[in-house]
């Protein structure tokens, strides 16, 4: 209780967070190491950046006194806040864009004509104007597009001397005996796929435009433009499993349940050939495949011509196909997600288990993104010389926390996730061509969502 002007108070509690000077050194040399991040340390830290570069000048003023040269010039260069580069807009449009020039002259008389028979005279004397130049400027406009009627006229010829007819075969179309041409079909099925757009607002679209196309007749429209695309399935499924590691993952989505009168759940699996960041030019490429369940079975057919590696989440259904002709290569994302959930439950305390381990995976993520592009061998040497050593330290840190901690709580079964898979979590230490995680099929899942 305290007294102020007479009257009694109850002074605030002091909320803010005191850090000791260990821990204020420990992040300032984190962050004057080559190429960190000082806002990525201070999220881990669960800091202001702010007070990070505070805590880098401080430590300029003490290395001042002490006349540390090579520190003050080091920290000289670090403690100034990067500022936003502007970059130049480059405002010149698509060469491939057609043009249309419209040429906006003044106001002239006729008292002159130019050799074009323009009138060119002054407005102001009656004298004779020439061009002494023109400025020229782009603007950008849209063109809505629009339909059309295609009539296919087959006229028919009959001979004079034979009495036969003759007639050209009608042109094929897309679907036998149906409306849409096949621009009109590949828009549909663009919309609807890579648009996102429902057919029902397709539907609508159309009608502002004045032609009525009833959604459920578009359904029928993509069910038979889905069957003239399977041959391009089946080529896209061999050039993805013709690569030499493969991307797998897999995500529920709704579809009608007939009869029942409400949705199920199905699944959707995905398979990825993305080499990209091992150097490779091949494209890029992703194969969908649908499923009524998540048995095991499915992704099993799937990839039975398939040999290679696999890199995969823990899902139980890519154990069966381990050790005949696929190998594992498992995904630092799923073993770091745990560890994440426990540092937020945990108040993002920087002293945690889950911190300290955030920060060692953070260590691997950082090697790997100054390698990314590098080819398979340069990744393997860089990877062998700079993360091997990260990874013994630290599986023998977990193997020593695993026989400390309770075996019922969230940090022993992060632990034991990651230990049991520790094979499979290093294994693209000694292969260039594995990534370190499997975040290119989670990254072709989530156009699933819309």
């Amino acid at each position: 209780m305290h007294i102020r002007n007479g009257r009694r108070f109850t002074k605030p509690k002091d909320t803010r967070r005191r850090h000791t000077d260990a821990f204020k050194q420990a992040l300032v040399e984190r962050s004057l190491v080559p190429g960190a991040s000082v806002a990525v340390i201070a999220q881990d830290a669960g800091i202001n950046a702010n007070q990070l570069f505070n805590w880098r000048r401080l430590r300029l003023q003490a290395a001042a006194s002490t006349a540390d040269a090579e520190v003050v010039l080091l920290l000289k260069l670090m403690v100034q806040k990067p500022r936003l580069q502007l970059a130049r807009r480059n405002r010149s449009l698509p060469a491939h864009l057609p043009r249309d020039e419209q040429v906006h002259r003044p106001a002239t008389t006729d008292a002159h004509h130019d050799n074009d028979g323009q009138a060119c005279g002054c407005s102001a004397c009656g004298g004779r104007l020439r061009c002494i130049g023109a400025d020229v400027s782009e603007q950008l406009e849209y063109v809505p597009p629009h339909f059309k009627v295609i009539r296919h006229v087959r006229p028919q010829l009959a001979c004079v001397k034979c009495q036969g007819t003759f007639q050209a075969e009608a042109p094929s179309r897309p679907i036998v005996r149906a409306l849409p041409g096949p621009g009109l079909l590949a828009h549909v099925m663009v919309s609807k796929y890579c648009g996102h757009i429902p057919l029902y607002r397709q539907s609508r679209i159309h009608a502002r435009e004045g032609v009525e196309i009833d959604r459920s007749t578009m359904t029928g429209w993509v069910a038979r433009g889905d069957e003239l695309i399977d041959p391009l399935l089946v080529a896209l499924g061999r050039y993805v499993l013709a690569a030499d590691k493969v991307h797998a993952d897999d995500t529920p989505v709704k579809v009608l349940d007939p009869g029942a009168g409400k949705t199920k759940s199905g699944r959707l699996w995905v398979y990825v050939r993305d080499d990209r960041p091992a150097g490779s030019p091949a494209p890029a490429a992703a194969w969908y495949r649908y499923s009524p369940d998540r048995k095991g079975e499915h992704p099993r057919d799937h990839l039975k011509q398939y040999h290679g590696i696999l890199q995969a989440d823990a899902y139980g259904g890519w154990i069966r196909l381990y050790g005949s002709g696929v190998t594992e290569a498992a995904c630092w994302a799923h073993a770091r997600r745990p560890r994440w959930d426990l540092y937020q439950s945990s108040g993002r305390a920087p002293d945690s288990l889950a911190a300290q381990a955030l920060r060692r995976i953070r260590a691997l993520y950082e090697i790997e993104a100054e390698i990314r592009g590098q080819p398979p061998d340069v990744r393997r040497e860089q990877r062998e010389a700079r993360a091997a050593p990260l990874l013994k330290d630290m599986h023998v840190w977990l193997t020593g926390l695993a026989g400390r901690v309770s075996a019922k709580s969230e940090i022993a079964q992060a632990i034991g996730y990651s230990l049991v898979r520790w094979t499979a979590l290093t294994r693209y230490v000694d292969d260039g061509r594995i990534e370190i995680d499997n975040s290119a099929a989670e990254r072709a899942l989530r156009g699933v969502a819309l």
